[in-house]
C-alpha cells in the first residue's frame, strides 16, 4: 500500500530519513535502502539540509525507487527561485515520485558553503500554493500546463521553546494546511509525557501528524540537545539511563525504538532520523516491534 492510501486510511506510517551522498559513490545510500525495504513506507530524503552541499534530493527520490521504497524528497526556497522550484517539482513527478514535504532550508550560517547566497523567492505558504496551482495545471505565471502532476505534499513545524511559540507554530501550521499541506512532521519528540498532552491541539489541525524520533548517540549528545534545542525536554532518567548502560550504542538503539513504539500509540507516524547511522535502522526497527 502506498504511503498516500496508508495515510489517508489512517493507519500508522513509519519513514526514515536518508541524506544524499556528497558525491557520486551512492553504495552507501543504496545499501542502507535495501536493509530497510519492506519495513518503512516511505524514506524522507532531504535536499542539502542543514547547508551542507550533496546530490540534490530529486536524485536520491528516483535512487530510492530503483530499490523499490516509496520517496518523500524535501523542497525549500533557500537554493531556488520559482522558476527552478517550478521545473524541479514537474521533474519529480515525471521521474516517478508522489510525495513532498516542503520545509524551511537552514541558514549558511553552519553550511560548507557560507558564500553562497540565499535565494529565498518564495517562502514556505508561497510555495505551498505554487504546488497546488501546478497540481490544478497552471504555473505561477498563469500560464497553463501540458499536463499537470500529483502529489501527497506535507509540511514540518519548528521547534519551540515555550507555550506562546507553540501557539505561533500551530497558527503558522494552520496557513500550511489552508495553503495545501496534507500531513505535518514536528520536531523531535524527546518526552513522550509532554508530546502526548500536545496531542489535543495538534488533533484541531485535522490532517495526520507524524512526530520526529532523532537517533541520541551518546549522553554528550543527550546534554547539547538538553541544553541548546528549544522544548527538547529529555529527562534527566533517559540521560542516566544512557550514562548506566553497559553498551551505549544498543541502549540509544532500545530508546529510539521504544519511542517509535509508544508513539503509535498516540500519533498517526514516525519520522525517524539517524544521521550517519542509517546503517542502525533495522535495529530501531526491531526494538520498535516493526
Amino acid at each position: 500500500m502506498s504511503f498516500q492510501k496508508r495515510l489517508t486510511s489512517g493507519e500508522f506510517v513509519v519513514l526514515a530519513e536518508m541524506n544524499t551522498p556528497k558525491g557520486v559513490d551512492i553504495s552507501e545510500l543504496v545499501t542502507n535502502a535495501r536493509r530497510i525495504k519492506g519495513r518503512v513506507d516511505a524514506v524522507i530524503v532531504p535536499d542539502m539540509d542543514n547547508g551542507i552541499m550533496r546530490m540534490s534530493a530529486l536524485a536520491g527520490g528516483v535512487l530510492m525507487h530503483q530499490q523499490g521504497v516509496e520517496s518523500i524528497i524535501h523542497v525549500y526556497c533557500r537554493d531556488r527561485n520559482r522558476m527552478a522550484l517550478q521545473g524541479d517539482i514537474l521533474a519529480a513527478h515525471v521521474l516517478g515520485i508522489q510525495n513532498l514535504v516542503v520545509v524551511h532550508g537552514e541558514e549558511m550560517a553552519k553550511g560548507d558553503h557560507r558564500d553562497a547566497k540565499l535565494v529565498d523567492d518564495l517562502d514556505e505558504l508561497e510555495l505551498l500554493g505554487a504546488i497546488q496551482s501546478l497540481q490544478k495545471g497552471v504555473d505561477m505565471a498563469g500560464f497553463d500546463l501540458i499536463g499537470s502532476p500529483s502529489f501527497t505534499v506535507g509540511c514540518t513545524m519548528a521547534p519551540s521553546a515555550d507555550d506562546a511559540a507553540f501557539d505561533k507554530e500551530l497558527s503558522l501550521a494552520r496557513k500550511k494546511i489552508e495553503a495545501g499541506a496534507q500531513f505535518i512532521i514536528t520536531p523531535p519528540v524527546y518526552n513522550l509525557n509532554r508530546f502526548s498532552a500536545a496531542m489535543d491541539a495538534f488533533k484541531k489541525l485535522g490532517v495526520p501528524i507524524i512526530p520526529t524520533v532523532f537517533l541520541i548517540k551518546s549522553v554528550g549528545i543527550a546534554r547539547y540537545i538538553s541544553t541548546y534545542e528549544p522544548g527538547a525536554h529529555i529527562s534527566e532518567d533517559v540521560i542516566k539511563r544512557i550514562r548506566k548502560a553497559s553498551d551505549t550504542e544498543m541502549e540509544c538503539l532500545r530508546i529510539a525504538g521504544e519511542t517509535v513504539a509508544s508513539l503509535k500509540e498516540v500519533a498517526q507516524g514516525v519520522h525517524i532520523i539517524t544521521l550517519g547511522w542509517e546503517y542502525r535502522l533495522p535495529k530501531i526497527l526491531d526494538y520498535a516491534g516493526i
